[in-house]
């Protein structure tokens, strides 16, 4: 598969999860991948997959709340790489606990919002003008069911956060659609990551997959895929959307 031959790619957040599998579906379809996050071991660990399989790849660290870091990153993928072809902001989290909104610390809402929806806007912020320069260029954001209807089970500062991401995407996609640059948001259910699995008992899961149309839970590479197809020239036509990686559990 060389449907991202010649393209660069950075993925943040590609330590684990979904943002590790993004980065090797695009390496194995031919683009040289920067991975970057905070877990230096675990991102050894990808990285070295991605060469076993015999892909191009780069290691890169930065604080993605921190624009100054971000811009450090982005010089170090461009010097060994060149031009950022494609951006995955991946990079994200829950930090609060479900809960009563007045229960909620005004520590932990800036968390959420500052490591989501400020990461994804810091991060866009560094890529977006050598794509306008370029007139050609592709944004994947990674927002999260939680973002697309209330749930009482979900953090409200984390959907909030993911909800943001949304807007923010599409007033990207209508802004720089005019430079040739195209901008789409991922919008992923409950996915099996390592960590999921480690943490879901096997009847919760059971329970989660029953609450799907297509009673069965998403795997780190349901995304990877979609991703894959919102990055390559399949998808030349499609831009500002919100693709639900959800197993029918959000239609909107």
């Amino acid at each position: 598969m060389v449907q991202l031959k010649g393209k660069v790619a950075l993925v943040t957040g590609s330590s684990r999860g979904i943002g590790a599998a993004i980065a090797r579906v695009f390496a194995d379809s031919g683009a040289k991948v920067a991975v970057h996050g905070r877990d230096a071991a675990a991102l050894s660990a990808v990285r070295a997959d991605i060469e076993r399989a015999g892909g191009v790849v780069t290691q890169v660290a930065a604080d993605v709340t921190s624009f100054k870091e971000i811009e450090a990153m982005r010089h170090q993928v461009e010097q060994n790489f060149g031009p950022i072809d494609i951006l995955v902001a991946n990079a994200g989290g829950s930090f609060t606990k479900p809960g009563p909104l007045e229960d909620i610390t005004e520590e932990g809402w800036r968390a959420s919002i500052d490591g989501n929806l400020t990461a994804t806007f810091l991060t866009i912020k560094s890529v977006l003008p050598g794509r306008k320069e370029r007139k050609a260029g592709n944004i994947i954001t990674i927002s999260s069911a939680a973002g697309r209807r209330p749930h009482p089970g979900s953090p409200i500062p984390y959907a909030a956060a993911k909800a943001g991401i949304q807007i923010l995407t599409q007033d990207v996609a209508a802004q720089a659609g005019p430079h040739g640059i195209r901008a789409n948001c991922i919008a992923p259910e409950t996915i099996l990551t390592a960590r999921n699995q480690q943490r879901i008992p096997e009847e919760q899961r059971i329970a989660l997959a029953e609450l799907h149309p297509l009673k069965s839970l998403g795997m780190p590479d349901d995304v990877a895929r979609a991703a894959l197809f919102l990055a390559t020239d399949n998808a030349r036509w499609i831009t500002g959307i919100v693709l639900d990686v959800a197993g029918g559990a959000v239609m909107v």
